[in-house]
C-alpha cells in the first residue's frame, strides 16, 4: 500500500508541476550560464530529496519486446500505466529478421515476448508499432524517424542505447526493468544528477572517416570508463558537420564510453530533419517548438565538469581488435603488443583476449579474415548507412566462404532502400537482405555466429559471446564492413573505390 501511495504521489506532483503536460512551462531564473543538460534537467525536475535523488518527469517512454516483466509488476500492484499516450512500443530485440508474422517465429519464448507486447499495449491503449506495422523497427531508429524524439525532451527506455536519441538535443538514457515499471506507473523517475563532460572535435574529418570512426576513436582515447558518471555533450566543427544520422551513431555509443547519456546541440540541421515527421509539432506548435529548441544549446561560458579536445585530422577509419570497444586501432594499423603495457592487469587482460580472438602482437589488422559480415543495428542500420555500404558493394561480389547480411534498422528504412534500389545492389553482390530488427547485434533472437567465426559488425559491442558463444567480433563502419565482405578480410576503406 505504501509503494502504491508513493506512485500516485509522484504522478500527482508531476501533474501539478507540469502545466498542460508541457515541461517547457517550468521556468528558472539564474544569472549563471547553463549547459544544455542543465536546462533540460531543471525543466524536468519535479522535486529533490535530501539524499540528492531527483524526481524527473518523463516525456517519452519507449518499450520493446523485453518489457513483459514490468507490466507484470504493475499487475501485481494493481496499477495501470499513468500516461499511455506518452509510451511507444515496438518489437525489435527478440524478433527474427526472416519473417514478419509472429506465428511463424519458431522459438516459443521469442514468439511469446512479441505476443505479450502486443497484448499489453492493446490492453492499455499504447501505440504499438507491431511486426506488420509500417513503422516497426529498432526502437532507437523509429523514435527519431517518426519524430517522437525531439529536442529538450527527457526520454527513457529499458535499453542502454537509449543515448541514441540525444543526437536531437534530448536527454535520453536507458533504465532497468524495475525503473521501467516505475515510469509506466508514474511517468516519473528518480535519478541522481550526473556530472557533465564536453568532448569537442575540431577540424575536418578525412576521406573515408565516418561518425562510427569518430566514436570508436573517442572510446579508444578516453577508455570505456572514461565517461562513467557523466553526460557527454559533443561539440566542435567536426560534430556540427555530421549528418543527423551520423550524430545518432555518435550518441548511440556514448554508453560504450561509460557515459549516462550523449547529446548534440540542436541546430538548423536538426530542425530540418524533424520537419514534417509524423509526431513532430505542426503549424503554430512547430513555430513555438522552434523557439524553445533554439534556446537549448549550452550558453557561452557554461562550465562542464570535464573537457576533452580531439583533433578531427587524427581520426582514421577504425577497427576493434579485442573484446571491448576501446580496443580499437586504425584500419592500416597493427595489433598492439601486451608487453608494451606497464599495467600488469591490463597486460594479462590483453593476453587473455589474444587467446580468445586468435591474435598475435604486431599482426596487421588487414590480415584479419572474416567469416561473416553484419551491417545493421541501432548504431548503423539507417538509410545513410545502407547507402554508404551499397556504394562499396556495387559491382562487387561477397568473397567465397563469407556470409554477409544487411538488416535495415526499420521497416521505413527497408522501404526507402528498396525504392532506391539498394536491396538490388546488395543481393547482386551476394549479401542477404533481411527484415528490420536488432538481429546479430546482440543475438537474443537466435541470429548468431558459430564458435570461432570472425565477424565484421557495424553494431556497438564486441563483448565475448555477444554474437554467439566463441564468436570473434570486430566493430567497424558500414563502409568498412562492406569492403571486408568483398575482400574476405579487413580493408582500409580509404583505398576502396566508392568510399565517401
Amino acid at each position: 500500500m505504501q509503494e502504491r501511495q508513493e506512485n500516485y504521489t509522484c504522478a500527482a506532483l508531476a501533474k501539478a508541476r507540469f502545466c498542460r503536460n508541457d515541461p517547457f512551462m517550468i521556468q528558472h531564473a539564474t544569472p549563471e550560464p547553463l549547459t544544455m543538460f542543465d536546462k533540460i534537467w531543471m525543466r524536468h525536475r519535479v522535486l529533490e530529496r535530501e539524499d540528492g535523488q531527483v524526481l524527473l518527469y518523463v516525456d517519452r517512454h519507449f518499450i520493446h519486446d523485453g518489457t513483459a516483466p514490468a507490466f507484470e509488476m504493475l499487475r501485481k500492484r494493481g496499477v495501470a500505466p499513468r500516461a499511455p499516450e506518452r509510451i511507444f512500443a515496438t518489437p525489435d530485440h527478440y524478433v527474427p529478421t526472416d519473417t514478419r508474422e509472429a506465428d511463424e517465429i519458431a522459438n516459443a519464448e521469442y514468439r511469446g515476448m512479441v505476443e505479450s507486447l502486443e497484448r499489453n499495449t492493446a490492453e492499455h491503449g499504447i501505440r504499438h508499432f507491431g511486426l506488420t506495422d509500417g513503422g516497426q523497427g529498432i526502437v532507437h531508429v523509429i523514435g527519431p524517424e517518426a519524430g517522437l524524439s525531439q529536442p529538450g525532451m527527457l526520454l527513457v527506455c529499458g535499453d542502454s542505447h537509449t543515448s541514441t536519441h540525444g543526437a536531437l538535443g534530448a536527454l535520453a538514457f536507458g533504465i532497468g526493468m524495475t525503473e521501467v515499471a516505475h515510469v509506466l506507473a508514474t511517468q516519473c523517475l528518480w535519478q541522481r544528477r550526473p556530472r557533465t563532460m564536453r568532448i569537442t572535435v575540431e577540424g575536418t574529418l578525412g576521406f573515408g572517416v565516418t561518425a562510427k570512426d569518430v566514436i570508436l576513436h573517442i572510446i579508444a582515447t578516453i577508455g570505456t570508463a572514461g565517461a562513467t558518471g557523466y553526460v557527454i555533450e559533443y561539440a566542435g566543427s567536426a560534430i556540427r558537420g555530421l549528418s543527423m544520422e551520423g550524430r545518432l551513431t555518435l550518441c548511440n555509443m556514448s554508453i560504450e564510453a561509460g557515459a549516462r547519456a550523449g547529446m548534440v546541440a540542436p541546430d538548423e540541421k536538426t530542425f530540418a530533419y524533424l520537419a514534417d515527421r509524423p509526431y513532430a509539432p505542426k503549424g503554430t506548435e512547430w513555430d513555438a517548438a522552434l523557439a524553445r529548441w533554439r534556446a537549448l544549446p549550452s550558453d557561452p561560458g557554461a562550465q562542464f565538469d570535464l573537457e576533452v579536445m580531439i583533433d578531427a585530422a587524427s581520426i582514421a577509419p577504425m577497427v576493434t581488435w579485442g573484446n571491448s570497444p576501446q580496443d580499437a586501432v586504425p584500419a592500416d594499423g597493427t595489433i598492439p603488443d601486451p608487453m608494451t603495457t606497464e599495467d600488469p592487469g591490463r597486460r594479462q587482460a590483453m593476453e587473455d583476449c589474444f587467446a580468445y580472438m586468435g591474435l598475435q602482437a604486431g599482426m596487421p589488422v588487414a590480415e584479419l579474415r572474416m567469416d561473416r559480415v553484419f551491417i545493421g543495428s541501432c548504431t548503423n542500420g539507417r538509410i545513410e548507412d545502407l547507402r554508404a555500404a551499397a556504394g562499396i558493394a556495387q559491382g562487387g561480389k561477397v568473397a567465397p566462404g563469407v556470409t554477409a547480411w544487411v538488416v535495415p534498422g526499420s521497416a521505413q528504412v527497408k522501404r526507402q532502400a528498396e525504392a532506391e534500389g539498394l536491396d538490388a545492389i546488395f543481393k547482386s553482390a551476394g549479401f542477404e537482405w533481411r527484415e528490420a530488427g536488432c538481429s546479430m547485434c546482440l543475438g537474443t533472437n537466435g541470429e548468431i555466429g558459430k564458435p570461432g567465426q570472425r565477424i565484421a559488425s557495424t553494431s556497438n559491442r564486441n563483448f565475448r559471446g555477444r554474437q554467439g558463444a566463441g564468436v570473434r567480433t570486430h566493430l567497424m563502419s558500414p563502409e568498412m564492413a562492406a569492403a571486408a565482405a568483398l575482400a574476405g578480410h579487413v580493408v582500409d576503406v580509404r583505398h576502396v573505390k566508392g568510399a565517401r
